[in-house]
């Protein structure tokens, strides 16, 4: 791929050269040290793809247990309190998700260096959270965590801003993004016309959202074509 730049569109970034400079930090940062790295981005931008691309990579490189994948999605609220508060139809936006049991895993990861600790993923099969999917071991050096609020500026989200060490944008074009959510949530047993209805009414509103926060990331990271993993 070769770097070309788009008026209104950020430079394209090689993941190979991600990696290398996440490499380059941790070979300077300081003994015992962990960083916490946050990619943010709306809905459907890549940014799981992204951050289990970075801690793979890092881990081939620096052997299992260097790095570690935290995904903020592990901590959506469950379908049975999205409905008893009426928010089923709302998935995916900032009062759907347990803000404050996030903020409290990134305050541990960032100064607990002696303990494993249990990372909560969500399962899009069965579209539900579920406990202890990833680990985070004593000797973890990068934590990449992963969700569309973490440069929120609003109350409980902005306090993940403060607790990590860099905070990438990853941007997309909207259309893609867009094509990407029809076909997720086709895969999840929506007809298309749902789908489309669904992107249309709550996702695309929390995209525009999140692009309000890129001002507050340390970097925009913007990728020609992401690694299939």
């Amino acid at each position: 791929m070769t770097n070309v730049h788009q008026p209104g569109l950020s430079p394209i970034d090689q993941p190979a050269d991600l990696v290398a400079q996440l490499l380059a930090t941790l070979r300077t940062a300081r003994f015992g040290g962990r960083m916490l790295l946050g990619v943010t981005g709306a809905p459907a931008a890549g940014k799981s793809t992204l951050a289990r691309h970075l801690v793979t990579e890092v881990n081939r490189a620096q052997g299992p247990g260097t790095a570690a994948y935290v995904p903020m999605d592990g901590f959506h609220l469950s379908n049975a309190q999205l409905d008893r508060l009426g928010l089923r139809h709302r998935k995916g936006a900032p009062p759907t998700f347990d803000v404050r049991g996030y903020l409290a895993l990134l305050e541990r990861l960032a100064t607990d260096r002696f303990h494993d600790i249990y990372v909560p993923d969500f399962d899009r099969t069965l579209d539900e959270p579920v406990a202890a999917r990833h680990l985070v071991t004593p000797g973890t050096r990068l934590v990449v965590t992963e969700g569309n609020y973490l440069a929120a500026d609003a109350p409980d989200w902005s306090q993940a801003r403060s607790l990590l060490g860099e905070l990438w944008f990853l941007d997309a074009e909207d259309e893609v993004r867009a094509d990407r959510l029809i076909s997720r949530h086709e895969d999840g047993g929506q007809a298309r016309r749902a789908a489309e209805a669904r992107v249309a009414a709550n996702d695309q509103p929390n995209g525009e959202y999140v692009k309000l926060s890129r001002a507050r990331c340390t970097r925009t990271v913007r990728l020609a074509d992401l690694p299939q993993l």
